[in-house]
C-alpha cells in the first residue's frame, strides 16, 4: 500500500499488521508506535504534524478566554480521556492561549511557504 496514512485511522492497521507503517512524520518516533521510526531520522528537519485545538471568536474577553483554557487543561489531566487520546495515537498538550497562537501562526507560515514554493492557487 502506498500513501499517507492519518495516524490515528492507521494506528490499529498497523498494530494489527495489516499496514506496514514506513516512517511517523512527528520529528521524534511516535510514543505509541515506538518500532516505527521518525521520517527525521533520515531526512532531517523533517516534520509534518497535525494539530487539534479550541479557539473562540475575535473579541471574546480575556476572561472567558481563560476559563475555557482552564477547563481544557483540566478536562486533558484526566486519565480516561488521556488513555483514550492515546489508543488513536494523541498526545494532549496543554497550552496557553498565546502558546497555542504562536502555534498556528507558526504552522500558517510554515505550510503558506510550502503552497508558494508548490506554485500552488485557488481558481
Amino acid at each position: 500500500m502506498r500513501g499517507q496514512l492519518y495516524l490515528p485511522s492507521a494506528m490499529e492497521q498497523v498494530k494489527g499488521g495489516n499496514v506496514r507503517a514506513l516512517g511517523v512524520t512527528s520529528p521524534q518516533r511516535w510514543p505509541s508506535v515506538p518500532d516505527v521510526p521518525a521520517i527525521a531520522e533520515t531526512v532531517p528537519g523533517f516534520e509534518s504534524v497535525g494539530f487539534y485545538g479550541i479557539s473562540a471568536p475575535k473579541g471574546t474577553p480575556p476572561e472567558v478566554i481563560e476559563i475555557l483554557n482552564k477547563a481544557v487543561g483540566e478536562a486533558l489531566k484526566d486519565p480516561k480521556l488521556v488513555a483514550k487520546l492515546a489508543e488513536t495515537g494523541g498526545i494532549p498538550k496543554p497550552m496557553t492561549p498565546a502558546e497555542f497562537g504562536k502555534l498556528v501562526a507558526n504552522e500558517t507560515e510554515k505550510w503558506r511557504k510550502v503552497v508558494e514554493f508548490a506554485g500552488v492557487s485557488v481558481d
